[in-house]
């Protein structure tokens, strides 16, 4: 019937160059059932996270290659736009130097290159220029290369990194000397990629990973040169904890930081005793998060304690480290959500929010009744402390950006209040903010709350609902979605589309209730934040109904997935990248990464409130028979965040049961994980396939 079909449509009139529609994969379907409280979830797919099995990735190249015969149209369109994209990169580019300890750090690129090069200069920018590591040397004969953990001993001798070259976020640590050039021998493996140095110059300490959870769990201490195992000093027990590592401000301390969702625990080490003990600075209680850094003979609390949903700033002499000691330096503000804080000799400087926009202000020591804020002028931006690792200086460095202006670094005098741009990225080609607007609205959601969105679209744009608008959506983690600038983004806003971001509950853009308002038991608001956004620009002529689209990832493409169950015709494309989507599954197997360390984002569902909660929006678990807009499917087979079988289950169950015929793609990076590619140039493809599928399906 399928022949008789084909040769029907060959001899119609013009259909002689007519290509038949390649049929789409069919993952077999194995018996698989998960039943909790009375609940049974069928799970067919369950097979396919069997990595090693040939069949799993026979089908995943299937998909591949079914997405590649499905977007052969749009192959020259991809070019055009990654070639577009990579022509606006000024490839011989550097970043600012920074200042620390005696000399100036940058990271540079060469033309035609995908790696940084991380290069140094002592005492002086006029200085020779010492090469500390050429990444694309490193990466040659990989497919996927990332450094990570760069950190230089106090005297300033030797380069401790760590390297991943499958992109599961296993990094293997190595030194150099960074006099000789030469690589010492000692080689660590199975580790974070966190590593601080001691002040002796030869002692490290450095985190270990759960190679099956990938929980970063336990602490060592290594002394160059030495042989044996390295002392373990610090194993979590907890399931729900991570452990990371960093240094303080006056170079004093080493911290060794345990944290969950919702609760923290920091220990301290004299740097300048690498062989002792560490020290805990308050045990941990449940619902307290706090972090700790140290300068000018004090230690400061960054701190929910008591009721500060927004955070709090404390100070506590060094041996004195109970809350009873504690002082209050900036007071809890139910308005102002206080995000991080930098210490200078003479100034402290905080990072907040307010009315869901980022802002730097000032306090001298001296004189607090001077404190002020920096001004930034536009209506929707991002602001945030950048590198300052020096303590006695009155300068104090911020990066801005908004969705017009390129990213970028300046410095600013605190006692002058005077601003100096240092360096804005560059844009090759002809681009000029003016020629693009951003403004800021509110959606309003079911229950009345405001939910902001900033937009940009290019001047000209009609907006009167005939432009087609991508609205991307995050909404977990208390991550916030801050409004920046992009240089792929232009490639859209060229072609007449309005690019909107939905700064929806489960982020922290106007708080910490914000957050606590899209998470646990309240997570359904993220979703209909979303789509009454979605909804809104429809409803304001900013967006075509009949071209509204929609992107997210990872968290963001569970978003994606909950939103095309509960609104399909809303949107009628939508690219869901890396996308968490069989959550009540995932979050049952403690073997998984990530799942124990976020109970307390989505809930534990091997509790019975928790997972009959979880089973109303797992978007694996709602798909039914019904029309479903164009999908384009993003993964990684070695994602280490959201495991490939995932969206490969939910596309396998979308073929299966929706009615419609739109497309439905998938595409799986076989050499990368959740980050995609690792080159510079090379993660761009990725961007342009993703925009050309939305151009195609715009008409444009």
């Amino acid at each position: 019937m399928r022949v008789a079909l084909l040769l029907a449509v060959l001899l119609l009139p013009g259909a002689a160059l007519a290509q038949p529609r390649p049929m789409p994969p069919t993952a077999a379907q194995k018996p698989h059932a998960h039943t909790n409280f009375g609940v049974t979830r069928e799970d067919p797919y369950f097979w396919l996270r069997e990595r090693d099995d040939p069949a799993v990735i026979a089908h995943l190249s299937a998909e591949n290659a079914y997405t590649a015969a499905m977007t052969a149209h749009t192959k020259a369109l991809e070019d055009q736009i990654y070639n577009e994209i990579v022509g606006r990169i000024k490839q011989d580019d550097a970043t600012v130097p920074v200042l620390d300890n005696g000399f100036f750090y940058y990271t540079r690129y060469e033309e035609g290159r995908e790696y940084p090069i991380y290069a140094r200069k002592r005492g002086s920018l006029d200085a020779p220029e010492e090469v500390m590591l050429d990444v694309n040397a490193l990466a040659e004969g990989h497919a996927y290369y990332n450094v990570g953990g760069l950190t230089v001993s106090e005297d300033g001798n030797l380069l401790a990194f760590a390297a991943d070259t499958v992109s599961r976020r296993i990094y293997t640590v190595y030194f150099k000397d960074l006099r000789t050039g030469r690589l010492l021998p000692d080689v660590l493996p199975n580790t974070t990629g966190n590593v601080v140095w001691a002040n002796d110059n030869r002692t490290v300490f450095y985190g270990g990973k759960n190679l099956e959870t990938l929980r970063n769990d336990r602490v060592f201490r290594h002394a160059l040169g030495a042989t044996g195992a390295d002392a373990e000093l610090y194993f979590e027990a907890d399931e729900e904890f991570n452990t990371a590592l960093s240094k303080s401000k006056s170079r004093r301390y080493i911290f060794l930081n345990a944290s969950q969702t919702l609760s923290s625990e920091v220990r301290y080490l004299d740097a300048n005793a690498p062989s002792g003990d560490f020290q805990t600075f308050l045990p941990r209680e449940p619902e307290h998060e706090y972090d700790v850094d140290h300068a000018g003979g004090a230690f400061y609390i960054h701190t929910n304690d008591g009721g500060a949903a927004n955070f709090k700033l404390m100070r506590a002499a060094e041996r004195a480290t109970s809350k009873a000691r504690w002082e209050e330096v900036i007071p809890h503000r139910a308005d102002v959500l206080l995000e991080g804080f930098e210490l200078f000799k003479d100034h402290l400087v905080l990072q907040e929010r307010e009315r869901g926009l980022t802002q730097i202000r000032v306090r001298p020591w001296a004189d607090a009744a001077s404190e002020h804020a920096v001004d930034f002028g536009e209506p929707t931006y991002t602001a945030a402390l950048s590198a300052n690792p020096e303590y006695e200086t009155d300068r104090v460095r911020f990066v801005y950006t908004s969705l017009t202006t390129p990213n970028s670094t300046f410095e600013y005098a605190m006692p002058t209040r005077t601003k100096t741009l240092l360096k804005r990225d560059p844009v090759v080609g002809t681009f000029d903010p003016g020629d693009y607007v951003t403004e800021r609205l509110n959606a309003t959601a079911p229950d009345g709350t405001p939910v902001p969105i900033s937009l940009v679209y290019r001047k000209g744009t009609p907006l009167d609902g005939t432009s087609p608008l991508l609205l991307y959506g995050y909404g977990s983690y208390g991550a916030s979605m801050n409004a920046g600038f992009s240089l792929s983004r232009l490639s859209l806003l060229d072609r007449g589309f309005v690019y909107a971001i939905a700064h929806i509950r489960g982020g922290q853009e106007m708080g910490r209730a914000w957050y606590d308002d899209g998470k646990l038991m309240k997570k359904a608001n993220t979703f209909t934040d979303f789509i009454a956004a979605g909804e809104h620009l429809v409803a304001t002529r900013y967006a075509d109904p009949a071209r509204l689209y929609a992107m997210g990832g990872s968290a963001g493409g569970l978003l994606m997935g909950a939103v095309v169950n509960l609104r399909p015709d809303l949107f009628t494309a939508v690219v869901a990248q890396v996308p968490f989507v069989d959550v009540v599954t995932t979050m049952l197997d403690a073997s998984i990464p990530l799942t124990t360390f976020e109970y307390d984002e989505w809930g534990n569902p091997n509790e019975e409130a928790a997972f009959r909660y979880m089973l109303t929006y797992s978007p694996y678990d709602n798909v039914e028979p019904k029309a479903y807009p164009a999908m384009l499917v993003t993964t990684g087979l070695h994602d280490s965040q959201v495991q490939y079988w995932e969206p490969a289950k939910w596309v396998a169950r979308l073929r299966e049961r929706k009615v419609d015929a739109n497309p439905l793609l998938l595409k799986t990076n076989m050499e990368a994980g959740h980050g995609g590619a690792s080159g510079r140039f090379q993660r761009f493809r990725e961007v342009a396939f993703e925009y050309a599928f939305l151009l195609d399906r715009a008409g444009r």
